[in-house]
């Protein structure tokens, strides 16, 4: 049997303390927008994550943030309207029908190594939420935006109840300054 081999697309890594990693995130952010704009896309947010848990609320608050603007973009998940596990399947169709020719990008929270906590990744490709506590959910997504929140490890369920609000909060607002100031 003969196998094709795909190369895998390039996963950025973004430290959310480093001015200089703003100004790589806006320029790779706003080259996705572009590509997606000349397309004739519409594109799409798809903000992932409940408000139930500190290390999953990622999602919502960029959502929550991000409607408060004008934005050429549309924003799906907010935190009075969560897209979780839930309700991920019903919003993915939602999305297709209402749309011909929607991009997406899908933004979660994540964990990872320590080294990565306060880290943003930016990537083209689908998106796998849930992975990092086993659930079994939809791959979604053209592209990606992660927010590495805490440590992967045994006990992700307890890890995303105890992340530090301050590490989500301070990735949001990269992530949102970022994006806005890409879009202009």
């Amino acid at each position: 049997m003969n196998s094709i081999s795909v190369p895998k697309k390039e996963t950025l890594y973004f430290n959310t303390h480093k001015k200089s990693s703003f100004r790589d995130f806006i320029k790779s952010f706003r080259n996705i927008y572009n590509k997606c704009h000349k397309s004739g896309k519409t594109l799409i947010l798809l903000c992932i994550g409940s408000d139930r848990a500190t290390g999953d609320c990622l999602g919502p608050i960029v959502g929550h943030m991000l409607q408060q603007y004008q934005r050429k973009f549309i924003v799906y998940g907010s935190l009075s309207s969560p897209v979780h596990a839930q309700n991920l399947n019903d919003t993915i169709n939602s999305i297709y029908s209402t749309f011909d020719a929607p991009y997406i990008i899908a933004l979660d929270a994540s964990l990872g190594i320590r080294q990565h906590i306060g880290y943003v990744t930016l990537g083209e490709g689908s998106l796998t939420p849930g992975i990092g506590v086993n659930k079994t959910l939809p791959k979604v997504g053209d592209a990606y935006i992660t927010g590495i929140v805490n440590v992967l490890g045994g006990n992700s369920h307890m890890t995303l109840q105890t992340t530090h609000l301050y590490h989500v909060m301070s990735i949001a607002e990269f992530i949102v300054k970022g994006i806005l100031e890409s879009t202009n």
